[in-house]
């Protein structure tokens, strides 16, 4: 395992205090229509859960086991994205309110102290296994091998213009950047800026590829603030079209023009493999090796994020964390491996349970 993975996978528990300082929550109080508490037909409590597109998938699959196999109701599964779930998770307290957020990156510091200032100063973050961002197009359509330095090209609002400076971007075809590629029309197709695959897409893919030119390294030590908004920002020119936060769109509207390129998860294209296929990056295939690994290089951790002052407001809420994080839901056997996640090796995995343990403990002395 990289020591990227260690340092990104490391289990841990945040407790935000109320020093984190208070954001300004004026668009979540004025105005704002609470809705009525879910509850099941005989009037318990359910769980509800939003965030992530990418952990979405398993998070519905160990919701249908949970209230299939326990007395407690299925749990509620929203996808707004992983910014969109931690605004919602971190407006209040209560059974009404989301007690999951799902989530494909690390919860920021902006997002902390909007927890903090609504008094929401508990959260538990498990990571819950890998999962890789493929650049994916139709069956039909050529294989594509990508690097990261040409990912960047095709998609940067502005690359360096050869005289120590930067230009829009100019390219319109594939073949412009290299005469290995498609003489096709650059059109990739992804997630907007509220979803976590779209951030690790530029921190992982976009500022890694930019690192090859040399114009972007000198950016990076004499400017890191102007490094970042060059490698984040992505062109609008038509190039990058959002689609939303559903990647089943993305994979329905590759199928319907095979010349575009589309930024899904891998659970998905392990999903929709009879329709559509994963570009090679760096001369890497995608595969569940290559991702474990760490070989292949836009893989990514993936989390859920407890609320734990809920947990004596919402039954069941300890007892899901836990059939989440268990052998039989993301081991190595597990029935999330059906959904295309990629497990965590054995001692994370323990780690993860161990704070599931203590999260049902604490729920109990509550």
């Amino acid at each position: 395992m990289t020591a990227r993975f260690g340092s990104i996978l490391a289990a841990f528990v945040l407790v935000c205090a109320a020093a984190c300082g208070r954001t300004d929550l004026s668009e979540l109080e004025t105005g704002e229509v609470i809705p009525p508490p879910p509850v099941s037909a005989d009037g318990t409590q359910k769980i509800r859960i939003v965030g992530s597109s990418t952990v979405a998938p398993f998070a519905t699959t160990v919701a249908e086991r949970f209230g299939a196999t326990t007395r407690y109701p299925t749990p509620i599964v929203e996808t707004t994205g992983t910014g969109g779930g931690f605004k919602t998770f971190c407006q209040k307290i209560g059974p009404d309110r989301p007690s999951i957020s799902d989530a494909s990156r690390i919860i920021t510091e902006s997002e902390q102290a909007l927890c903090a200032g609504n008094g929401i100063t508990e959260i538990t973050a498990l990571s819950v296994g890998y999962d890789g961002i493929v650049l994916a197009n139709a069956r039909q359509a050529p294989l594509l091998d990508l690097t990261k330095e040409q990912v960047f090209l095709a998609l940067a609002a502005h690359i360096p213009d050869g005289k120590g400076g930067f230009q829009p971007n100019p390219y319109k075809n594939w073949s412009e950047i290299s005469p290995t590629l498609p003489d096709e029309p650059i059109m990739v197709l992804g997630p907007p800026p509220t979803s976590g695959t779209r951030d690790a897409f530029t921190e992982l893919g976009m500022e890694q590829g930019a690192l090859a030119l040399p114009e972007l390294v000198a950016l990076k030590q004499a400017d890191p603030d102007a490094f970042k908004l060059r490698t984040h920002t992505i062109r609008t020119d038509g190039a990058w079209i959002d689609l939303g936060e559903n990647d089943t769109a993305i994979i329905q509207s590759l199928i319907k023009t095979p010349t575009a390129v589309g930024v899904l998860g891998y659970s998905f294209l392990e999903q929709n493999g009879d329709r559509v296929k994963a570009a090679h990056l760096d001369g890497v295939p995608v595969t569940f090796e290559a991702i474990a690994s760490g070989e292949y290089g836009l893989s990514r951790s993936m989390y859920i994020y407890v609320k734990d002052q809920n947990l004596p407001l919402v039954p069941g809420l300890a007892e899901f964390v836990k059939e989440f994080v268990s052998d039989r839901a993301m081991g190595p056997d597990g029935y999330l491996l059906e959904k295309g996640l990629i497990p965590l090796p054995a001692d994370l995995r323990e780690g993860q349970q161990a704070i599931a343990e203590h999260l049902e403990a604490k729920g109990a002395r509550k």
